[in-house]
């Protein structure tokens, strides 16, 4: 599901225009960002939790050319998944 079809179920979902719909999915994913980068975890119950995960610098290689490359320490957003939305999920496999 891509953003804007997000916000399209959304709308529909709850009977309001898009521009509603729009302003709140940038929002929850505004918040989110904003969270992440001051270093907080943000948790939604039933649904997973985001938190920011610090990697420290290595040594890699250019795999085109095998040259060494030195890649700077960094912080990436990690998403874990809720037991409510695995249970959903696995339900709706079956």
């Amino acid at each position: 599901m891509t953003r804007s079809e997000l916000v399209d179920a959304l709308a529909h979902r709850h009977s309001v225009p898009r521009v509603v719909a729009e302003r709140v999915v940038d929002g929850f994913f505004t918040g989110v960002a904003e969270a992440l980068k001051s270093g907080a975890r943000v948790e939604v119950r039933g649904f997973g939790s985001f938190a920011p995960r610090k990697y420290r610098a290595y040594a890699g290689r250019n795999p085109r050319t095998g040259e060494p490359v030195s890649v700077a320490p960094k912080v990436l957003p990690v998403f874990k998944v809720g037991k409510e939305l695995k249970l959903r999920i696995e339900e709706g496999s079956r």
